[in-house]
């Protein structure tokens, strides 16, 4: 489905000077929203694209499925500090955006500071490391989890 904000968002990138490649609805027509974070997750894992953009109604869903993705630090950001920090202090590849919560002025400071943003804190590069190493230790097998369902 179509939304204002996200397509406000495409243009204020190109705008931006970023080459945008269109995913989900503001490139073609209406795709599950699983799927257009896996697509964005995957063209920034294989280097295709250096960042991302995704949004879905709260974010946290395309937040979820982006971070299943084997190096993917997607962060779901409703305001520019946030945006900052998390490329700055957790070294953030995809920024995902809330199409409930975000409105175009507020959008457009969120990107602006993401793109801002491009030195890592180097005493954050042990805490980034060591986030790497968890996913390392869970790739290719299921988490084990923290309760178990009692069907």
């Amino acid at each position: 489905m179509r939304h204002p904000v996200a397509e406000s968002l495409a243009a204020h990138l190109e705008d931006a000077g970023c080459a945008v490649v269109r995913c989900g609805a503001v490139g073609a027509g209406d795709t599950p929203w699983p799927q257009v974070a896996e697509q964005v997750a995957r063209l920034v894992a294989q280097g295709v694209v250096d960042q991302g953009v995704v949004c879905c109604w709260t974010g946290t869903g395309v937040t979820i499925a982006a971070n299943k993705v084997p190096g993917i630090r997607a962060a779901l950001c409703g305001d520019a500090q946030t945006a900052a920090g998390a490329r700055r202090w957790n070294d953030a590849n995809v920024l995902t955006i809330s199409l409930r919560a975000t409105s175009e002025a507020v959008m457009r400071e969120v990107v602006d500071a993401w793109l801002s943003a491009v030195e890592i804190d180097p005493g954050e590069r042990e805490n980034i490391a060591a986030v790497a190493a968890i996913e390392q230790r869970y790739q290719g097998r299921a988490a084990v989890g923290a309760t178990e369902r009692r069907d």
